[in-house]
């Protein structure tokens, strides 16, 4: 069984935090696993397993503007389903 359902990855460009100061924002914020978050201030790419996906893409937003959004559902395609 999987625990967060959700792989939510986005790109925030005009992020004001840094790497580090992101990762804990989010981990703070929100439950999931497997944060990836790379980039700079210009640009950031976010990677998450959530179960809320929503609510990182309306946080992130808050930070940037938010495009090349994916969100896939892992249990589908673990079912081989399309995700």
């Amino acid at each position: 069984m999987i625990k967060y359902k959700y792989d939510t990855q986005l790109l925030i460009e005009g992020c004001p935090l840094s790497e580090d100061d992101l990762n804990d924002e989010i981990l703070a914020r929100f439950d999931g696993d497997s944060l990836l978050d790379v980039g700079d201030e210009a640009l950031m790419k976010i990677h998450f397993h959530t179960n809320y996906p929503w609510k990182i893409l309306e946080y992130c937003a808050s930070l940037g503007e938010i495009f090349d959004i994916v969100v896939e559902d892992m249990d589908r395609q673990a079912r081989g389903l399309k995700g």
